[in-house]
């Protein structure tokens, strides 16, 4: 199985109650470096330069977010963002690792490549 990034940017958050399989999950986090496994979740740590290149960051991701209905928990620090996505509604309620979480990754990977390194 073979994902790749444009992919990923190429489709839109579906609702969803069927997470990822443990063998599937690493295709995806080939097509998206540096995320990483944290139990139920991924997880990415972006460094910026200040406080406002972060805020700045928080607010160029809100818009892509809010339109794919898929929110991630941030952890905000001075010159840091961690970005955790997680599907609620997978494995039966209990929560878990879907597609939307990668596609949300990936196109959150793209506005910080394009404005921010």
């Amino acid at each position: 199985m073979m994902i790749k990034t444009t992919d990923l940017l190429a489709i839109k958050s579906q609702p969803t109650e069927t997470g990822l399989s443990e063998s599937k999950l690493a295709a995806y986090f080939a097509a998206t470096p540096g995320w990483e496994q944290d139990g139920p979740r991924i997880v990415k740590t972006f460094n910026f330069k200040n406080y406002y290149e972060t805020l700045a960051f928080i607010n160029a991701i809100a818009y892509v977010i809010h339109a794919e209905d898929h929110h991630p928990e941030l952890v905000v620090t001075y010159n840091r963002c961690v970005v955790k996505f997680d599907t609620h509604t997978v494995n039966e309620g209990k929560g878990g690792i879907s597609v939307n979480d990668f596609i949300c990754a990936a196109k959150v990977d793209a506005i910080f490549e394009q404005s921010f390194s």
